[in-house]
C-alpha cells in the first residue's frame, strides 16, 4: 500500500519531468489494448490518431508549456459519445458506418486539455442494458475473469473451457468502459449514466464510477437515451483522478440549455479528511429482495468504519423507492420511443434496400437497424404514450418521480450530508447464467439500487470496496446532494483509504509490466 500511494503522482510527474514521454505511454496502452482484445472492450482503436495527438502533447512538453494534468494522458470514451472523424456506433447496425462531424463537448473538452483519445468503447445497443451483452459487436468480458485472484477461487476447469465458458459480464452498459480502465489499458473513461450504467459496471470491475448530478457536465453530443436523466459519467482508478476529470469537463455549455449557468469551480480533494462531524443516512428500502447476504455484510461493515470514526449513522427512509423501478421503466421507455424516432434511415445511419414505398422503407429500415430489445422499449414506450394511456401511466410516473425525489429532499434536510448503500446486488454473474434472462427482467433487477439517483438527478459515485467469497469486485455507492461533488468525492476518497481495495493481478498486464508501465499501474495520474 505505501508503495502504491508513493507513486500516486508520478504518471503526471514523470511527465513533466520527462522520465516517460506521452508517446511511450500510449503506445503501451496500445499494445496493452492488442494483448487483451479478447475482453472485447473497444469497438474502435484509434490507432493513429492516438499517436498523433501524443506526439503534439510531447512537443509541449519539450517547449515546458503542458495543458494540464491530462496532457499526454490516455483515455477512452464510450461509443455514443459522437467524435468528430471516427466512428460512432451506439453498438448497434443503425449507425455502422456512421462519422460525426463534430465532436460531444465532453470529448472536446479532454481534446482541448491534450488527453490522448485511444479508442470508443463497447456497450449495449443504445445503451440498453446491465451487461453490456447486447450490442451488436458482441458482449464485453470482465479483466477480473482472468485474474490471478478470481481464478484461484473459481472452480478448476481446463484453460480452453475456463476462457471459453467461465468469463463473468462486466456489468453495463458502460461494460467496455469499465473494463478498458480495469484493464490498465487507459487511465480514465467516459461513460454515460441513465439508471446506473456507469456505477453497475464500475462496481463489477473494480473502478470509481461517478454520475454527476443532472445539468453540471453537459450532454451536447452524448446520443441521447433519457433525455431527463442522462449524465456523462466518469470512470478511474481512484477517487482523485474522477475529481480531475470533473474538474475538466464540469460547467455551463451553450449548446445544452439543461447545463448549470454558473461557472464551475476545479477543486482538489484534502489528505487529511475528518469525518466526525458528518451524518450518513442508510436507507433501509435498499436492503432489497435479492441482495446478497455477503453485499449486506459489506455494507454493515462499512457502516461501522463510519460510526467508529465518529461520523453520526442514522437509518433513514425513503418510502417511495419501492415504486421507483416501474415508474423509471415507464419514464425510461417513454424518452426511448421519442428518442429512436430520429432514425428512419433518410437522415443519417442505415438505410434498407426496401423501396416499395416510404413507409415499408422506415419499417425495413428500424427493423434491420435495431434489435429486439430496442424495438421492445420503443413498442412500449409509445403504448405509454397513446392517448388513451398518456394520463394513467406517463403522466402518473411523472408524479410519482417527483415523490421520489421529494424522498431525498426530506432526508438532506434532517441533516444527512451523504447516503451509504450497495451498488449491486451480487457480485458479476458468468455470461452463461446472465444471458438466461431477458434484457427487460435483467435490467429491473440491476438498476434497482442505482436508478432512483438519475431520476432525482442526484450526484452518486460507486467505490471499489473488496472481492467477493469467488475472487471479484464488489462496490458500495455513495449519493450526495445535488451539485456538492466536492463533499461527496471527498467522503468517497477518504472511504477509498480506508478499505485499501486490491489491485487486480491480470497476467496480460504483468506481460507489459516493466519500469514505465508501473506508473500506469499505480491507479492515478492526479
Amino acid at each position: 500500500a505505501a508503495l502504491k500511494d508513493a507513486l500516486r503522482s508520478q504518471v503526471s510527474a514523470a511527465l513533466r519531468e520527462g522520465r516517460v514521454t506521452p508517446t511511450e505511454l500510449c503506445q503501451r496502452c496500445l499494445a496493452l489494448i492488442k494483448s487483451t482484445k479478447f475482453l472485447n472492450a473497444y469497438i474502435t482503436v484509434t490507432e493513429e490518431t492516438a499517436l498523433k495527438q501524443a506526439e503534439e502533447s510531447e512537443e509541449r512538453y519539450k517547449r515546458g508549456q503542458p495543458l494540464g494534468i491530462l496532457d499526454g494522458i490516455p483515455i477512452a470514451v464510450k461509443d455514443n459519445f459522437n467524435t468528430a472523424g471516427i466512428e460512432t456506433t451506439c453498438a448497434s447496425n443503425m449507425l455502422k458506418g456512421y462519422i460525426s462531424p463534430y465532436n460531444a463537448t465532453v470529448v472536446q473538452k479532454l481534446l482541448d486539455q491534450g488527453a490522448v483519445l485511444l479508442g470508443k468503447t463497447n456497450l449495449d445497443e443504445f445503451a440498453m442494458g446491465s451487461g453490456s451483452t447486447d450490442g451488436v459487436f458482441g458482449p464485453v468480458r470482465n479483466p477480473w475473469s482472468y485474474s490471478k485472484q478470481y481464478k484461484e477461487k473459481s472452480v478448476s476447469k481446463s484453460h480452453s473451457e475456463d476462457k471459453e465458458s467461465d468469463w463473468v459480464i462486466s456489468g453495463g452498459s458502460s461494460g467496455g468502459s469499465a473494463a478498458a480502465v480495469s484493464s490498465f489499458t487507459c487511465f480514465a473513461a467516459l461513460g454515460s449514466d441513465t439508471g446506473g450504467s456507469t456505477r453497475n459496471p464500475a462496481a463489477h470491475c473494480g473502478v470509481v464510477g461517478l454520475k454527476p448530478t443532472y445539468g453540471l457536465i453537459s450532454r451536447h453530443g452524448l446520443i441521447p437515451l433519457v433525455n431527463s436523466m442522462d449524465v456523462p459519467g466518469i470512470l478511474t482508478r481512484c477517487v482523485d483522478d474522477a475529481a480531475v476529470l470533473l474538474g475538466s469537463l464540469a460547467g455551463h455549455d451553450p449548446k445544452d440549455s439543461t447545463t448549470i449557468q454558473d461557472d464551475f469551480k476545479p477543486f482538489e480533494l484534502p489528505n487529511l479528511i475528518d469525518v466526525s462531524k458528518l451524518s450518513i443516512g442508510i436507507p433501509k428500502e435498499y436492503h432489497a429482495p435479492g441482495l446478497s447476504s455477503e453485499i449486506l455484510a459489506l455494507w454493515l461493515k462499512a457502516a461501522d468504519l463510519f460510526k467508529n470514526a465518529g461520523a453520526k449513522v442514522v437509518e433513514v427512509s425513503l418510502p417511495h423507492t419501492r415504486y421507483s423501478i416501474v415508474c423509471y421503466h415507464v419514464l425510461c421507455t417513454a424518452e426511448v420511443a421519442s428518442n429512436m424516432a430520429r432514425f428512419d434511415g433518410l437522415e443519417y445511419g442505415h438505410r434498407s434496400d426496401v423501396k416499395d414505398s416510404t413507409e415499408s422503407m422506415y419499417a425495413a429500415t428500424r427493423r434491420e437497424g435495431f434489435n429486439d430489445v430496442v424495438r421492445g422499449r420503443i413498442l412500449s414506450g409509445n403504448y405509454f404514450l397513446l392517448k388513451q394511456n398518456y394520463e394513467k401511466y406517463f403522466v402518473k410516473a411523472q408524479k410519482v418521480r417527483r415523490l421520489i425525489a421529494n424522498d431525498f429532499v426530506k432526508v438532506f434536510r434532517s441533516g444527512v450530508d451523504i447516503l451509504l448503500t450497495p451498488t449491486t446486488l451480487s457480485d458479476a454473474a458468468p455470461y452463461t447464467e446472465f444471458i438466461q434472462e431477458d434484457n427487460r427482467t435483467r435490467s429491473a433487477q440491476d438498476d434497482i439500487l442505482t436508478q432512483a439517483a438519475n431520476m432525482a438527478g442526484l450526484p452518486a459515485i460507486n467505490v471499489p470496496t473488496a472481492l467477493s467469497e469467488r475472487g471479484l469486485p464488489v462496490g458500495l455507492q455513495f449519493i450526495g446532494r445535488s451539485f456538492q461533488e466536492k463533499q461527496l468525492l471527498t467522503v468517497a476518497k477518504w472511504f477509498e483509504k480506508q478499505v485499501q481495495f486490491p489491485m487486480i493481478q491480470l497476467e496480460e498486464v504483468k506481460r507489459h509490466d516493466s519500469g514505465v508501465f508501473q506508473h500506469q499501474q499505480s491507479a492515478s495520474f492526479s
